[in-house]
């Protein structure tokens, strides 16, 4: 997988956490894939993977702190990020058989829900959205939206009650 510029505009530079997400989803894909320590994983990524320029993308502007708060935090956090998403998943449809992208995108923005509140729920959601759309092109980015969008409601009742659901339009 490469990392792709979440900008929709090729002259505006990215947004540094966005990257940093970007990246913590591909380094979590790559946890679960190769089984590797998540200190080992980290390193690879601030190392070699942060540091070049993929795609015509310029990598350096990145911030290698959120990057390493995401990855590890959802590390430590797994059990309790998991059944949160499972539960906000259809009844048919269980985490387990979810893709390992979608999963990995799906557990960092739990994981910034319900540990940064120091970023506004939307923000979460719309930005891990946007991360989705660097992988799929498909249905993932709606069931991105549906599920942070549970889970938010679910955390951060104060934040979402005006919002109407997604599913609900």
């Amino acid at each position: 997988m490469a990392l792709a510029d979440p900008s929709s505009n090729p002259d505006r530079p990215a947004n540094q956490r966005g990257v940093a997400r970007l990246a913590a989803v591909q380094a979590l894909y790559q946890l679960e894939i190769g089984q590797a320590p998540v200190n080992d994983v980290i390193a690879e990524f601030e190392l070699f993977r942060l540091k070049q320029e993929i795609e015509g993308a310029s990598l350096r502007d990145i911030d290698f702190g959120w990057f390493r708060m995401i990855v590890s935090g959802v590390v430590a956090e797994q059990r309790e990020i998991d059944p949160r998403v499972n539960k906000a998943l259809a009844i048919d449809w269980p985490l387990k058989r979810v893709d390992a992208t979608l999963r990995a995108v799906l557990r960092c923005g739990v994981y910034e829900l319900l540990k940064r509140r120091d970023v506004p729920a939307r923000v979460v959601i719309t930005e891990y959205v946007e991360v989705a759309k660097a992988f799929f092109d498909e249905d993932e980015p709606r069931i991105v939206n549906g599920v942070l969008d549970r889970i938010g409601r679910e955390l951060r009742p104060e934040e979402l009650a005006d919002r109407p659901r997604p599913d609900a339009q």
